[in-house]
């Protein structure tokens, strides 16, 4: 691909001739001749010295003296991302499906779709055209799912879940199980609460490897467009992500928490159930609250506060040996003033 052509698709314009022929995108210390690659961090600027890229997306602000090919993009990363989007494209779907596939006669199957071996689609559940269901997929009774989802080996769709169109669900997570309730009897003994409620996945949402979404005692637990989770996420009974939320790795939503657009909860947070979380919120790694939190909050710590105080006050533990020590000296000090007082009277 000339990178005229490159830069046109990936919303940059060319610093020189574009007719210079690139065949990938690689990072700084990765790529290779013939490879554009992006500087986003300016830490990394001394790498544009070493790389062996032919080409590199670069802000409109950075100045470099090396002698390579630059494309400037307002925002380098989205458009190196774009470019390895061009040149490492999704499989095409070719429809197919196995004769091992076990599908229930009163499931409706729409043309076009793929279902790979050993694949189980229960009573009256929907599939839409495009979608593949990879092997060793399960899918309950009453499933519906949009057009051109992706759902990978080992995935089990619980009944009455509603998947969107775009979707992608990664290998082993489980989408509508049973949500954690129970009541105690008159003997003390703990009775199931039935999990009566849904899933609903919203359209272009993706699911990591591993993850958990539970279904709701009654209603729904839902998760809003385009929003992202990670691997090992465990999502509680009626709970609501909204759109374009991101959650990292191992974080934890207990029943009916409300999450809202926008919100970044990073690696292994924490949120207790019944609190609401505003829009633009940011809970760092690691954090969790037991309170509800504004919007546009940026919350660290446990329990988690105002991620600048957050900072101060890290920065004041990390200095309690020595203040510990002053005290102990002003202690020692005072009480050196107080005898030689004590003997003057």
């Amino acid at each position: 691909m000339k990178l005229s052509e490159l830069a046109s698709l990936t919303g940059a314009t060319v610093e020189g001739s574009g007719d210079l022929e690139i065949i990938s995108a690689a990072g700084l210390d990765d790529a290779n001749q013939g490879d554009v690659t992006f500087l986003a961090n300016p830490r990394y600027t001394p790498r544009i010295n070493t790389t062996k890229a032919s080409a590199i997306y670069l802000a409109a602000d950075v100045t470099i003296d090396r002698a390579i090919a630059v494309l400037r993009a307002k925002d380098p990363y989205l458009a190196y991302t774009r470019a390895l989007r061009l040149f490492y494209p999704e499989p095409q779907l070719e429809p197919f499906i196995d004769p091992a596939a076990v599908i229930d006669p009163s499931a409706k199957i729409a043309a076009g779709v793929r279902i790979g071996p050993c694949a189980v689609i229960g009573r009256n559940t929907q599939i839409a055209s495009g979608v593949w269901i990879h092997p060793n997929v399960t899918i309950y009774d009453d499933v519906k799912v949009g057009q051109h989802t992706v759902i990978h080996s080992g995935v089990a769709i619980r009944e009455r879940t509603i998947i969107g169109e775009r979707v992608i669900i990664y290998n082993n997570a489980v989408i509508g199980c049973d949500g954690f309730g129970y009541a105690k009897d008159e003997e003390r003994r703990w009775l199931k609460i039935p999990q009566a409620g849904r899933v609903v996945i919203e359209d272009e949402v993706e699911i990591g490897a591993g993850t958990t979404i539970d279904r709701a005692s009654v209603g729904e637990s839902r998760i809003g467009r385009g929003s992202k989770i990670d691997n090992l996420v465990q999502i509680g009974h009626s709970c609501t992500v909204g759109e374009d939320s991101l959650l990292c790795a191992q974080v934890g939503l207990a029943g009916s928490s409300h999450i809202g657009n926008r919100v970044v909860l990073a690696g292994q947070a924490g949120v207790a159930g019944h609190l609401t979380i505003g829009d633009d919120v940011v809970l760092t790694a690691k954090s969790a609250t037991s309170h509800d939190i504004p919007a546009g909050k940026m919350i660290s710590g446990i329990p988690a506060f105002d991620n600048r105080d957050w900072l101060r006050s890290t920065a004041a533990f990390r200095r309690l040996g020595e203040m510990a020590r002053t005290v102990r000296d002003l202690e020692r000090r005072l009480k050196e003033l107080e005898d030689k007082k004590n003997a003057t009277d």
